[in-house]
């Protein structure tokens, strides 16, 4: 091999692993659902409980008030943006796919979460935001007027998060939250042997 070739390959080589080491907290075969970068904020290991795959059951409330079938549905969260950020992708068996994009801010100590869904291609995504409160639950907001046009906000609630799984609520809230209207709800039990 002449010394031109050679060097090569040793260039190839080291650009290679510096590009491994680079994102070396993305997912991988190693770590399917990627890990939190160390150097990220602390509060990215809030959602370590949920990172995986679960089944759930989703449920949504109709129009008389009573809930729906529940839809199977399969819930996968991943580390992204080499751990510095969340991203979760619903599965449902009725055709309806949506996820995801979380990342948290220091500066306002808050989470922001982007929405997309099949059902409803937008040229803007829905966006929450909020925080883990006291009690361990992850709690995120977005204004929105009920249907008779009264002030509030939409909340979504990660709760009963642990080893086994977690259930997730989607609520009207008044801006006082002393009205709570739900209107959707899943459950999720963690695939064994992920």
């Amino acid at each position: 091999m002449t010394d031109h070739k050679l060097l090569t390959v040793i260039i190839f080589m080291m650009f290679s692993q510096l590009s491994i080491a680079q994102y070396s907290y993305e997912p991988s075969l190693e770590y399917p659902f990627g890990k939190p970068n160390p150097e990220a904020p602390e509060e990215i290991k809030g959602y370590d409980a949920l990172i995986g795959l679960c089944n759930c059951k989703s449920e949504t409330k109709g129009p008389d008030g009573s809930w729906n079938e529940p839809v199977p549905m399969t819930w996968r969260f991943k580390y992204i943006m080499n751990g510095w950020g969340v991203q979760d992708e619903t599965l449902k068996e009725d055709g309806t796919y949506s996820g995801s994009i979380r990342q948290y801010n220091t500066d306002s100590s808050k989470w922001y979460v982007h929405y997309y869904t099949s059902a409803n291609v937008s040229p803007q995504l829905s966006s929450w935001e909020g925080s883990r409160n006291s009690d361990g639950n992850i709690v995120l907001y977005r204004k929105q007027k009920a249907p008779n046009g009264m002030d509030g906000f939409y909340r979504l609630t990660f709760y009963g998060i642990d080893e086994s799984g977690y259930k997730w609520i989607g609520e009207w809230v008044s801006p006082d939250e002393s009205v709570i209207f739900p209107t959707w709800k899943i459950s999720c039990t963690r695939n064994i042997g992920e």
